[in-house]
Formats: structure tokens, C-alpha cells, sequence
């Protein structure tokens, strides 16, 4: 690896109404967007503070070249393994936050599926007065090219409203290259595996597009609005174990106790075929309590 070492970069940014109203959207579950002046749902900072790189600081894969922010690690596959983040006081839409994020560090190893690499992003975000509003980890795996596949096929219709309550109290979850593409603009994600058929099977050996690990997040998370509207959350730890793919059938299913909520989204199968692809593990403020 390069020479390189991490740096804390400060920005002062909108809490910008439209990618939010364009997540409302996407979601298309009944719940309203959140207006200027209301309270940001868990998670949705994550398109709510949208970073456009400038098209000449991309890397191969779409992403921002490594080597400035994040370290020049050498190996092809990004992938958003998960994090932690923990929630201070509501962040509203229309709000002027400070981001101050950091690489905390940068590991590598060798597994059996090859070199791999691990580094550890941590972000605060602060309203104007400076009181902390939330704290985050997100731990961002990069893996050597996947073994070619048979490729899934690349064209798709679109689903229409991509979550859909079953009878046995779970939740459908599909997904098609439009949803894809549009949560790519939402959040600002250039990542080419997303939207990119060719380069996703190809260059990186993917059977198909891959869905965003914050979606699948994302979406769990939008589960426990439809069914607990108006709970409260503190703390919120997301883990992506395995990848799914663009037109894979997939379930969510929430386990609530107390004061916390685990959610799993399962791919093809179902929820007895094996551990979770994405999952959530939620602590909830006591009853009553909000946010200043």
C-alpha cells in the first residue's frame, strides 16, 4: 500500500429536501415525505447529505479514486459491510449540519476467500449550535475479483412499490434495475455494480447488479416505521453478511422485544434457508421519550 494517512475532513452541509421527497418515493408505502422542518426517519442522512464527487476524481469502479480521503487500497470489490449508528437529538430536513468525518483505521487480511482489507469510517454530525445529532461507524470491506459466474439475465420490468406486506406478517422485498438506478441518484452513489450490467459481471465477477447494502438497510428500517410508527430509536448497529442481487426474491421479518427490535432481510428461499443477508439490531427509546 501507498504511503498515506488518514485526515478529518469538515464540511458544512444542507439537509436537502429532495433526495429525501425522491427515497418517499421509491419506497412508495404510503408514508408521507418528510417536509423542511420535520424530523429525518433513522438512516436517511444517508440521502439526505448527498456527496457528488467531481467526475474527474472517480476511480474505475465509480467510486472517488483511493488514495485522498480513503486509503489506496489495491483491491477491486467495495463492499458496505455494516456499522453502528448512534442517534443524540432529530436532525430535521431543511437543518445545516457540520460532517466531520475520519478513517479510524485500516486493516488487512488474508481469508479464505483471498486479500481482503477493512477500514473503518467514523462521521459526526453536529446542528448549528454544536450539539452532536448522531455518531457513526461504517466498516467498508474491499475484496480481490470474484470467480466468473453464469450471469442472471439483465433485463427486468419494474415491480412497482418494491416493499408489500405478506400474510404471515412479513414483508416482500423485490428490487429491478430502475429502483436500483434511482436510489444510485438519491444517494448520490456512483458505485458502477449498482447500474452497470456489464462492468458488475464482467469486471467483477457478480452474477447481476448488486443492491446497495444501505437499501437493504434502509429498507429494514422502513419496516419498522410501517409497523411501529412513532417509536423512537437510539441506537441502531446494520450488518450486510451476503450480497443480493437485482430481481432475487427476498423477505423481511421483525423480531421485536422491550426496548430493541432485530430485523433480517432473507434473499431466494426464504427466512428458513439461512442467516440474513442484511440485518438491523435496534435499541429504542423508553416509551414517551423524543428527541430535542
Amino acid at each position: 500500500m501507498e504511503p498515506w494517512a488518514p485526515r478529518l475532513v469538515t464540511t458544512r452541509e444542507l439537509v436537502d429536501p429532495a433526495p429525501v421527497t425522491g427515497l418517499a418515493s421509491l419506497f412508495d408505502d404510503g408514508l408521507p415525505a418528510p417536509l423542511p422542518g420535520e424530523e429525518l426517519p433513522p438512516l436517511w442522512h444517508w440521502v439526505a447529505l448527498p456527496r457528488w464527487p467531481a467526475s474527474s476524481e472517480l476511480g474505475i469502479d465509480g467510486h472517488p479514486a483511493r488514495g485522498t480521503f480513503l486509503p489506496p487500497v489495491d483491491l477491486p470489490r467495495r463492499m458496505f459491510a455494516g456499522g453502528e449508528v448512534v442517534f443524540h437529538r432529530a436532525i430535521r430536513v431543511g437543518d445545516t449540519v457540520t460532517r466531520e468525518s475520519t478513517v479510524d483505521s485500516v486493516t488487512e487480511k488474508s481469508g479464505r476467500s483471498g486479500r481482503l482489507a477493512i477500514v473503518v469510517v467514523r462521521t459526526r454530525l453536529s446542528a448549528a449550535d454544536g450539539s452532536v445529532c448522531l455518531e457513526e461507524r461504517q466498516d467498508l470491506i474491499y475484496r480481490e475479483p470474484g470467480e466468473p459466474v453464469p450471469p442472471k439475465p439483465a433485463d427486468q420490468n419494474p415491480v412497482g412499490a418494491p416493499l408489500r406486506r405478506a400474510e404471515d406478517g412479513t414483508w416482500d422485498f423485490t428490487t429491478d434495475p430502475t429502483l436500483l438506478m434511482r436510489f444510485s441518484a438519491a444517494a448520490a452513489n456512483p458505485h458502477r455494480i449498482h447500474y452497470d450490467w456489464p462492468y458488475a459481471t464482467r469486471a467483477e465477477g457478480y452474477p447481476g447488479l448488486v443492491v446497495h447494502g444501505p437499501l437493504m438497510s434502509l429498507a429494514l428500517a422502513e419496516v419498522l416505521r410501517l409497523d411501529r410508527p412513532g417509536v423512537r430509536v437510539r441506537r441502531l448497529r446494520h450488518r450486510n453478511n451476503a450480497p443480493l442481487f437485482c430481481g432475487e426474491p427476498a423477505q423481511l421479518r421483525a423480531e421485536p422485544a422491550a426496548n430493541t427490535v432485530t430485523l433480517g432481510l432473507f434473499g431466494p428461499g426464504g427466512i428458513p434457508a439461512g442467516p440474513p443477508r442484511t440485518s438491523l439490531e435496534i435499541d429504542l427509546s423508553e416509551e414517551g421519550s423524543a428527541h430535542a
